[in-house]
């Protein structure tokens, strides 16, 4: 039951139904949202609710659903029922592409995905468009809306015939026209016109009897008369022959396709309420994405359990001038059925008790309501109102007369299944009598169990509220300080209504004010002085709160950083290292070449002294330059006394210092620098001294060889890790694999493809054998069939 009749317009639901309305596409939807009415079982609501939602997760989406076309055609369908009637060609039109739209939105639905849209497939899961009546409609009509020359062969005979006599007869009188003008019977920018679908030249009225013909009209002044030339006559006899004829077969085709439609009118009917409910559906999947609404979680029973919900009107209203709107959070449950509200006047807590009515009333038409997700709504049997003035002058009826009228409809109807709205409990008689009234009839509704939203300024009410189970107090807050309302309701404890405040703040005089202050009572304002330093400890609070959220906070970001900085300390240390690890094997590898090429010079000058001692001092310098790379440690070697766990120690013949890591009978494990190497301890000298100098030169001279870091880096990046050597000689080929394998160990590339292709597997061979002899080379195999089988070898390197 919705008590009163007006409780729509009060509410102010009557706006969102117009809304509704505006954003239908057809009738059809507007028809639905006429209709649209307060329901109570749960299954009904929460189908509505789930059609809803989906339909907007659909609009979010971006989907290419259908949205054009959406034609109501159930009159069309009515007079294709009587027999022997037939349809006109915009009709059709119509018909056509609305089915159109039904057969796609039917098809876009049903082919998503399994589990998406099941409430909008089960919309549709009785409706179909046959296809052959949408294939005899388009055979007829097509998508201009225009009828087609070919819909029959005799109608495309017709129409080919029809064209060449309207070409004759153009060309015809386009001569008579030409020899007119140059005769001067006939003004010369004239051209040949209709006059009772007879085609005619406009001829000078005292010229007329120059041109042999029939007068079918004059000008307006009588200046000019237009004559059909007797020369033409037979050919508009011929081409009026031939439209009749195109009409009577138009119409024979017309009346076949009214026949073949009236067949198929059951299913069209039904076909016709799909489309206007998806039509209705969209308008309502439309609103909800314009004020932000979602579906909560539906109960059997009455509940609410809103998290930031807003009045939606509210919010449409001040979203194009950049106000917010404030949301509240709101709960009413068995053990809380029904909260006071108190608090000053303006300060929004009428549009707090009807943006409950509103949203209760939404959801249960259907409509998604603004508030967050996480939120939970029941279903109520009935919602009550009395708000505003309702005074009537026809029925002798004061205003508070009014409000008890509509209290013993509250208490004698109402009952647990009820949610009762009342806004301004007790006024409008002497305080005293109206808030004793006013207490009793609280008291009979929360003995029903009912549950309420009510707004009053009366004390007596706010303490009966605070010791009495089953009614929780609320407040509309108030800055004090600045005396204007902050428009958020706090549920917990009542509010004060700041009258003596607001009256300081407006000017009232203050002897008026003081005497005001005195026939309240001592005990009044002292209860109003309470709630004020309440609701002012309770911002210092807030506020003490936020700075501590955002202290927090800025300790999550500095930890944060810290963290950041710490993986980034680590990871550049594994990028020195492997930076290290390769300059190292450039160095060795340009050792051996300039050893390999020192004997080259030996062997090749056949021992000769002079060239020996040359290239001997030639190797001589390249070590000392070797040597300048890396500064000699100072440290004091001691080649006598036991190695124990800890010590420093290089080996024999070694500038590298490391630290014993465990020894082990006469193995020790030394780790140098990242790297752990297992060392025979005969081969160690214990080091003492300036390590830590040491390890400082070290620093320095990785500062010094930054420039050969980087390029070691940029080699890394330079380098791929694929070698084609198709076509090559074997000679060639294993020389150019042995000095791409050479790099790629040097730089620490794990993995390397050789491309030498099919052939007669003389290269894969020389390839694969080469790699097989290198103690460095972890496995060898083809690579993967799509990216060239045995025809390309893929080397793991350690």
């Amino acid at each position: 039951m919705i008590y009163p009749e007006n409780f729509e317009i009060k509410i102010g639901f009557a706006q969102v139904r117009e809304m509704l309305s505006e954003l239908c596409l057809s009738p059809l939807g507007r028809h639905f949202v006429n209709r649209m009415a307060f329901l109570n079982r749960h299954d009904l609501v929460e189908r509505l609710l789930q059609q809803t939602d989906e339909f907007k997760q659909l609009l979010e989406s971006d989907a290419e659903i259908p949205l054009q076309h959406y034609y109501d055609a159930t009159a069309y369908l009515d007079r294709a029922a009587i027999e022997g009637s037939y349809l006109d060609v915009s009709a059709f039109f119509e018909i056509k592409m609305s089915l159109r739209t039904i057969r796609d939105s039917l098809r876009f639905i049903s082919e998503a995905e399994e589990g998406k849209y099941e409430a909008l497939k089960e919309l549709g899961a009785n409706v179909s468009v046959e296809r052959s009546l949408l294939a005899a409609l388009d055979k007829v009509v097509d998508d201009a809306g225009a009828v087609r020359d070919d819909a029959t062969p005799e109608l495309q005979r017709l129409k080919r015939d029809l064209i060449a006599q309207q070409a004759v007869l153009r060309k015809t009188i386009s001569s008579i026209l030409r020899h007119a003008k140059n005769e001067g019977w006939t003004p010369s920018d004239v051209e040949p016109t209709i006059r009772g679908g007879r085609l005619v030249i406009p001829v000078i009225a005292e010229h007329k009897r120059r041109i042999k013909g029939l007068i079918h009209d004059e000008s307006n002044t009588g200046q000019t008369v237009y004559i059909e030339p007797e020369s033409i006559f037979e050919l508009n006899n011929d081409i009026k022959d031939l439209e009749n004829a195109y009409h009577r077969e138009l119409i024979r085709i017309l009346m076949s396709l009214t026949s073949t439609l009236r067949h198929h009118i059951p299913e069209l009917r039904k076909a016709y309420q799909y489309l206007g409910l998806l039509d209705f559906i969209r308008a309502k999947a439309a609103f909800a994405r314009r004020v932000e609404a979602s579906k909560p979680r539906l109960q059997k029973y009455p509940l609410i359990n809103w998290k930031q919900a807003f009045h939606p009107l509210l919010y449409l209203a001040h979203r194009p001038i950049g106000k917010p709107t404030v949301p509240m959070d709101l709960e009413l449950n068995q053990e809380q059925r029904i909260l006071l509200i108190s608090g000053p006047n303006a300060g929004g807590k009428s549009v707090s008790l009807k943006t409950v009515g509103l949203l209760q009333y939404m959801l249960q038409c259907g409509l998604l309501i603004p508030a967050e997700d996480g939120s939970e709504a029941g279903i109520f049997h009935d919602i009550f109102i009395d708000i505003g003035d309702e005074q009537s002058i026809e029925n002798d009826l004061s205003t508070y007369s009014s409000h008890l009228t509509n209290m013993k409809k509250f208490v004698t109807v109402a009952d647990k299944r009820s949610l009762v709205l009342i806004d301004e409990f007790g006024t409008g008689t002497e305080p005293i009598l109206g808030g004793a009234i006013a207490e009793a009839v609280l008291q009979t509704l929360n003995e029903s169990k009912v549950y309420g939203v009510i707004t009053t300024h009366y004390t007596n009410l706010k303490n009966y509220a605070e010791r009495t189970p089953g009614i929780v107090n609320g407040a509309m807050r108030y800055d004090h300080k600045h005396l204007q309302p902050l428009y958020q309701l706090e549920i917990g404890k009542p509010g004060s209504s700041f009258a003596i405040e607001i009256a300081q703040k407006i000017g009232l005089p203050k002897h008026i004010i003081d005497r005001a202050s005195k026939l309240v009572g001592k005990d009044k304002i002292r209860y109003d002085r309470l709630l004020e330093e309440l609701e002012t400890e309770k911002q210092e609070l807030e506020k003490k709160t936020r700075e501590a959220a955002k202290l927090e906070e800025k300790l999550k970001r500095q930890v944060k950083d810290y963290s950041d900085l710490k993986n980034f300390l680590e990871d550049s240390k594994q990028e020195i290292m492997r930076e290290a690890k390769g300059k190292a094997k450039l160095l060795l590898k340009d050792a051996n070449q300039k050893i390999e090429s020192t004997i080259q010079q030996i062997k090749q000058s056949q021992a000769e002294k002079e060239k020996t001692k040359e290239a001997r001092r030639e190797l001589e310098t390249f070590a000392q330059e070797v040597r300048k790379e890396e500064p000699r440690p100072a440290h004091k070697r001691i080649a006598n006394g036991s190695i124990k766990e800890g010590d420093h120690v290089a080996l024999v013949g070694q500038d590298s210092v490391g630290q014993v890591v465990n020894i082990k009978g006469k193995t020790a494990e030394v780790l140098f620098g990242g790297l752990k190497t297992i060392v025979k301890v005969d081969n160690l000298e214990r080091v003492e001294g300036q390590v830590a100098k040491q390890k400082k030169a070290r620093a320095e001279s990785d500062g010094g060889g930054y420039s050969r870091g980087m390029n070691m880096t940029q080699r890394m990046a330079d380098f791929a890790s694929t070698l084609d050597i198709r076509g090559e000689y074997a000679e060639d080929a294993l020389t150019k694999v042995m000095n791409f394998t050479d790099e790629a160990l040097m730089l620490g590339i794990p993995e390397i493809k050789i491309i030498h292709g099919r052939g007669n597997g003389v290269l894969r061979q020389v390839v694969r054998d080469y790699l097989h002899s290198l103690p460095e080379v972890a496995s060898v195999g083809n690579e993967a069939t799509e990216r060239g089988g045995d025809g390309a070898t893929l080397a793991v390197l350690k």
